[in-house]
């Protein structure tokens, strides 16, 4: 059975040698999540990368993660959230006063006046009660605490807001890499087909674009949203921030029955293997659901946290390609 193995590449998985082990176990291609990298940082990345990708005869292929529609928190001291706390988000690249987080993003309090008052943060694991606002902050209580640190995402699990236009970020991310051979770029949040228009006109014709599904009306408009991508990802970590565990697997199961009939590749994204970010094997429940995912007509895997920041990446790739064999 073939199929893409498309390995997440970070600390834990940062060395050449790595990289040739994780190709020598099946990888396809490597991402970059942009969103924790400065550029300067992508830059010495995709600079090592390229080195290493051309001294093969079919180098392959490098994914670039465009935050497009995606919300993530500003730099701040790791903290813990309780329960009951207040806390005050502030339009702001950092904060460093107690109970503020920034988040950089003007349009996520304009977005405020068109969304619910629930605010959930790295994928849903903590969530706000949004109760007032500001010209630039909201000011929330925590309902489910837990750590957080910077980076992470953050979203309402309700809302109209339509983001229309790259953000400067992905815009010089695009400058600096868009003439290299081999680059892909996976668009976070995508809305619907009307947002992944917006992005394949003002990216061009000639980039490999991928839509990542990660929100309702993008589910919904799945068919369409392949029309102007050349690949789809479903990605369950913020779907199911969004929606919910329950009414998130139910998408996930109506989505997977028409998985064959989309027109381009689809790709299982988020937890494929999440067991061995810090175990050294798969859980039975992870290889069952692998191998249901490729009967369905997926036609790989993304591996996060398991080959980015896991006890072993290789054997995270080695279990991604167990139905090669």
């Amino acid at each position: 059975m073939d199929y893409q193995i498309i390995a997440t590449l970070g600390p834990s998985s940062d060395t050449e040698a790595i990289w040739r082990r994780m190709l020598a176990a099946g990888v396809t291609g490597f991402r970059l999540n942009t969103s924790h990298l400065s550029l300067p940082q992508l830059e010495a990345w995709v600079e090592r990368l390229g080195a290493f990708l051309a001294t093969h005869n079919l180098p392959p292929f490098l994914v670039l993660d465009l935050q497009g529609s995606k919300w993530r928190l500003g730099q701040f001291p790791a903290c813990e959230l309780t329960e009951g706390q207040r806390v005050t988000l502030v339009c702001a690249a950092s904060a460093d006063r107690p109970n503020e987080l920034p988040v950089p993003h003007p349009d996520f309090f304009r977005a405020a006046s068109v969304s619910g008052r629930e605010i959930v943060l790295n994928d849903a694991k903590l969530r706000l009660r949004l109760e007032t606002q500001d010209a630039d902050a909201l000011h929330a209580r925590v309902t489910t605490g837990g750590p957080i640190i910077p980076r992470k995402g953050i979203t309402y699990t309700a809302s109209t807001h339509r983001q229309e236009s790259l953000s400067d970020t992905d815009r010089a991310i695009l400058t600096h890499t868009q003439h290299l051979p081999g680059i892909r770029y996976a668009l976070s949040y995508v809305k619907d087909a009307m947002e992944m228009a917006n992005y394949r006109t003002q990216i061009g014709r000639s980039a490999y674009l991928i839509a990542k599904l990660e929100r309702r009306p993008a589910m919904d408009e799945a068919m369409q949203i392949a029309a102007t991508a050349d690949e789809v990802w479903l990605c369950r970590g913020d779907l199911g921030a969004e929606l919910g565990a329950t009414a998130m697997a139910a998408s996930v199961y109506h989505f997977s029955e028409r998985v064959g009939a989309m027109p381009v590749p689809v790709l299982l994204a988020g937890q494929v293997f999440e067991h061995m970010a810090e175990h050294p094997t798969p859980t039975r429940s992870e290889v069952c659901a692998a191998h249901d995912a490729l009967m369905k007509g997926y036609q790989g895997f993304v591996l996060s946290d398991e080959t980015a920041i896991g006890h072993d990446p290789v054997e995270s790739c080695q279990a991604a390609a167990l139905f090669r064999r």
